[in-house]
Formats: C-alpha cells, structure tokens, sequence
C-alpha cells in the first residue's frame, strides 16, 4: 500500500475530521438523551447486567402501548469500537417506541481493554441476555461500528451458541453508516486501539461471512458521507444478496456521519418504518 492511499484512508475514515461540528451533535446526542432516560423513567429498566464488567449493561425502553408478540429491538452505539456507550443513544429509541416496538440500547467493553472479538461476543451475550428475560425474538440495529455488530449478530448461529436458543433469534438488522470490510482500517490510526492484522480483520468482516438464507439486512448511510462507507454498505447488500439474504440500501439525504441517525428518534421517518417491518406484524 502506497503512501498516498494510506492518505486517502485516513481521509475517508476519520468522521470527526470530516465533520467539524461533531462537537455540538456529540453533546445534543447527551443531552436529548438524558432527557429521553427521564420521560421514560416511569417504565424504562436501566442498567440491566449481562455481564459482570460495568459497560456490560442493557437500558430496556418498553412502549407504552407494547405489542408484546413482535420482536425486541436492540440498539448498538458506535464509536469505532472504542468510544462512547448506550447512555448517547437512548433518544434513538423513540421513534420505534412510539410505534409499539420494545428497545434495548446496550453498552459494550471498549478496545483496547478488550479486543473486538470480545466485543462482538458482549453483543451475542446481550442478545441471549434479552431472550431470556423477555422471551422473544430480537431486531438489531446499530451505527457506524455498532452497524458492524448488527452485522455479526445476523450471521450468528444462534442455536449453536447457546441450548434452546432459536437459529433465527435475530430476525433482521438494520446497520446505519456500517463497517463491513475491517481490513481497510488496519494501515489508518483507528486501528492504534484495535489491533488488528489483516487475517483478524477478515475474519471479524460480516463482509466474509454467510449470513443464511433469508436473513434480512438494511444497509443505510448518509448522503454526505464518504466513498468508503458508501461502498462498505454496497458491498455487503450486495455480496449478501447473492448468498440468499434480503437486502436493501439505502440512503439518508444531506446527512453526515453523525446525523445519519437522527431519523430513528422520529416515528414516522422511513428509517423508523424500516425498522417496523423488520419486526413485522
């Protein structure tokens, strides 16, 4: 790999230097966050454990008017693996609350505490945490790298992993601005933290790996994001595709890397509808 297409890499990936006002978006996710966890205080159960480490915690958001037959959605943050946690993401929860639909906004460990192969397990450990307790199928959707988790988490095996779990625990996913190719990542600095080397990278690729027959995936992004995470959320909708999978891409006009979520916390976004009918009827 030449000088210059490390350059270019570096450019494409690194979302804070892309978008110079990430700083005040940043703090809005806190602050429309923490206003969320306290207009749902009467119903939300915070904190739950399904792990003994700190960050290995679930904020359960029911609906008010809870269609209790459909599947529990579970929100994963980003932060490229190694930022943030649930507690910025809980007003994304509101548009699917507000059409009936349960959300789980769960915190993982961080790299470089962990490597990633522990993080994906910290979202297979959430998803079997909430079949136990709820006893009900799941939906996952994520941002940036918890788009990848979304990813790993429908191609999960699921009844190998745990007895008396269903193969199809995780009936569909929706990743926003996802990462699907890790190896790119491994010449950029975002990899200080990570990690990883080229054969780990492929491995922990959703990219690589067979989804199964019917397994349903959206891949959204924003409109003003780069050529990579365009071409990231393609590739996997398409090399998905050809295994058998139900895919769609599509994109969020005018937004960046941060604001590509903003349409969850509305009811009536398109984004919001395509998370309904993931969870179907």
């Amino acid at each position: 790999m030449t000088a210059g297409t490390e350059l270019d890499l570096e450019t494409e990936y690194n979302n804070r230097a892309r978008v110079p006002e990430h700083p005040a978006i940043l703090e809005a996710w806190r602050r429309d966050a923490a206003a969320y966890r306290t207009a749902r205080a009467p119903l939300a159960r915070l904190g739950l454990a399904y792990g003994p480490h700190p960050r290995q915690r679930i904020d359960l958001f029911p609906a008010e008017a809870e269609e209790t037959a459909r599947p529990v959605l579970l929100f994963v943050h980003g932060g490229y693996w190694q930022a943030f946690d649930g507690s910025s993401s809980s007003h994304l929860a509101a548009g699917a609350n507000a059409r009936g639909l349960a959300v789980a906004v769960m915190s993982y460990r961080l790299c470089p505490e962990v490597r990633l192969a522990e993080i994906v397990d910290d979202v297979r450990q959430a998803g079997l945490f909430l079949f136990r307790t709820t006893h009900r199928p799941l939906v996952v959707f994520g941002h940036s790298a918890g788009g990848h988790l979304t990813a790993m988490a429908l191609a999960t095996d699921w009844k190998a992993l745990a007895p008396g779990v269903p193969r199809d625990l995780v009936r569909g996913g929706l990743a926003i601005s996802g990462l699907f190719d890790l190896e790119p990542l491994v010449e950029t600095s975002i990899n200080g933290a990570l990690g990883l080397d080229r054969e780990m990278a492929r491995r922990l690729s959703p990219l690589h790996r067979d989804p199964g027959r019917g397994a349903r995936l959206e891949a959204w992004v924003g409109g003003e994001e780069s050529g990579e995470y365009h071409r990231q959320s393609r590739a996997i909708v398409e090399k998905w595709r050809a295994l058998g999978a139900s895919t769609r891409f599509e994109t969020v006009p005018g937004a960046n890397h941060f604001t590509a979520v903003a349409p969850l916390a509305d009811p009536a976004s398109p984004m919001t509808e395509a998370l309904v009918a993931l969870a179907g009827r």
